[in-house]
C-alpha cells in the first residue's frame, strides 16, 4: 500500500472544508487504484477516495495510506506494529502526477450514488479527516487503505451494500501467502524477508472478503457490489496507463544466487577442513550466529510485537535462537562433548522444518532449501569432528 510519508503531503493538502458545504449534482466521488511499484512500500499498490466537483472547486482523495516519520520512537513503534496510520488528503492533480512520474497505473470507478448519498460519504470523510479522528492503527491484512475502502462504504451504506461473494469464482483458492507472492517474487530479498517474518497463520486460505488487503481485489469487488440492488459503480477507466517494465529480480542480486555461492563455498571449505582435519572455527561461529539472529528476531516479533500474523512462526525450529549461545561455544578449539550431540540436533531441526513444510503446516521460502543444505553439510562435519582430535 502506498504508505507516503505524512510531511511530504502536508504541503499538498486543502485547507478543511467547512461541514457547510454542499456537493453539486454533478458532483463525483470514485475510488482510485494505483499499480504496484518499485519501492517496498509500493509493492503492492495503493487504494483511495477521490471527490470531485468543479463547480466547488473540490477535486481531492482521501488517503489511508499514510505515516508520519517523525513520530516519537518512529522506528520501534514500526517494528512493533503500534504505530498509527492516518488519514491525509491531497490534491487529486498532484496525487495523480506523483504517480505517473512513478509509472504506477491508476483507475478510477465512479460510484453511482444518489446526492445525499454523495453528501453523507463526503461528510463522513472530512470528519475522519479531522484531527481527533485521523488516526487509526494500521493492520497490514485487515486494516490498511485497501481495506479502509470497504470499510468506509459500509459504515455509511450499511445493509444496502451488498457485498459479492462469488467475484472471485473463476480463481483458484489460495492463502494469504501466496496472495503476497502474486506481488513480490519469492527470489527477491523482500520476498524472502516476508516469508522468515510470517507465521503459519498466512497459510490458512484467504476469504473472499480476505483478498481485499490488496488494493487489486478491492476494485474487483466494488466492480461486482451493488447498492440498493443497483451497480455500486461504473465501469473502470484508465487514467493513467504505466509502461511495461521488468520487475523481475536479477538473479546476480537475488538470495537464491548469494545462497548458491555460500552453499559451493561452504562445501569447498568444509572438504578443506575434513582432508587436513582441521576445523575452521570462524565458519562454524558464524553458521551458528546468523541462524540465532535469525531466530531471535521471530521470538521478537512472535511475542512482543502487536502483529498477529507473525505468530506461530515455525521458521523458529531451524533458526533456533539457542544457536547464539552456541556459536561462541564452537568458536573455541574444542568446546565440550554435547556439542557433537547438539549440532545432530540441529540437524534434526532442519530435517523437522522440512516435514512442517511437506504436511503443510507452514509454507517456506524454497531459497531456503539452499540456506538448509549449507547449514547441514556443516553440522555432519562437526558432528565428525568432534569424534577425533584434530590438528587446529
Amino acid at each position: 500500500m502506498r504508505q507516503v510519508f505524512l510531511l511530504l503531503l502536508t504541503a499538498l493538502c486543502l485547507n478543511a472544508y467547512s461541514q457547510k458545504v454542499k456537493l453539486t449534482p454533478q458532483s463525483q466521488l470514485s475510488i482510485i487504484t494505483c499499480g504496484p511499484g518499485d519501492q517496498v512500500y509500493s509493492s503492492f499498490g495503493h487504494s483511495s477516495i477521490r471527490v470531485y466537483d468543479a463547480s466547488q472547486k473540490i477535486d481531492v482523495v482521501y488517503n489511508y495510506g499514510t505515516f508520519d516519520f517523525t513520530t516519537p520512537n518512529f522506528t520501534l513503534k514500526f517494528a512493533r506494529g503500534k504505530l498509527d496510520y492516518t488519514l491525509a488528503r491531497q490534491s487529486f492533480p498532484y496525487f495523480l502526477l506523483s504517480y505517473e512520474e512513478e509509472n504506477r497505473w491508476v483507475k478510477e470507478q465512479v460510484l453511482d450514488l444518489t446526492l445525499p448519498e454523495k453528501q453523507k460519504l463526503f461528510q463522513f470523510l472530512e470528519n475522519n479527516y479531522r484531527p481527533e479522528n485521523r488516526d487509526y492503527k494500521y493492520d497490514f491484512f485487515y486494516d490498511n487503505c485497501s481495506t479502509k475502502i470497504w470499510d468506509v462504504l459500509k459504515e455509511n451504506f450499511g445493509d444496502e451494500l451488498r457485498f459479492e461473494e462469488d467475484y472471485l469464482k473463476n480463481k483458484p483458492v489460495v492463502s494469504h501467502r501466496e496472495l503476497i507472492r502474486d506481488f513480490v517474487s519469492i527470489n527477491s530479498w523482500l520476498g524472502f524477508g516476508i516469508d522468515l517474518a510470517l507465521g503459519s497463520l498466512v497459510d490458512d486460505y484467504a476469504t473472499p472478503y480476505e483478498h481485499m488487503f490488496l488494493p487489486d481485489y478491492t476494485m474487483e469487488q466494488i466492480a461486482v457490489a451493488t447498492l440498493n440492488d443497483k451497480a455500486l459503480a461504473q465501469n473502470a477507466k484508465t487514467l493513467f496507463e504505466s509502461k511495461p517494465v521488468d520487475r523481475s529480480t536479477f538473479f546476480l542480486l537475488s538470495p537464491a544466487f548469494w545462497f548458491l555461492l555460500i552453499l559451493i563455498a561452504v562445501l569447498l571449505l568444509t572438504f578443506l577442513d575434513f582432508k587436513n582435519n582441521t576445523r575452521r572455527r570462524w565458519l562454524d561461529f558464524v553458521l551458528f550466529l546468523v541462524p540465532g539472529l535469525i531466530g531471535a528476531g521471530i521470538i521478537f516479533l512472535w511475542f512482543f510485537t502487536n502483529h498477529t500474523q507473525t505468530a506461530d512462526n515455525y521458521n523458529i525450529l531451524w533458526a533456533f535462537p539457542a544457536h547464539l549461545f552456541v556459536a561462541f561455544i564452537v568458536s573455541k578449539r574444542k568446546g565440550p562433548n554435547w556439542v557433537a550431540k547438539y549440532a545432530l540436533f540441529s540437524l534434526g531441526l532442519i530435517l523437522v522444518s522440512a516435514i512442517v513444510w511437506l504436511v503443510g503446516l507452514q509454507s517456506f521460502s524454497p531459497v531456503l532449501i539452499l540456506l538448509w543444505l549449507t547449514l547441514a553439510v556443516r553440522y555432519l562435519f562437526l558432528f565428525w569432528s568432534y569424534q577425533k582430535p584434530l590438528l587446529a
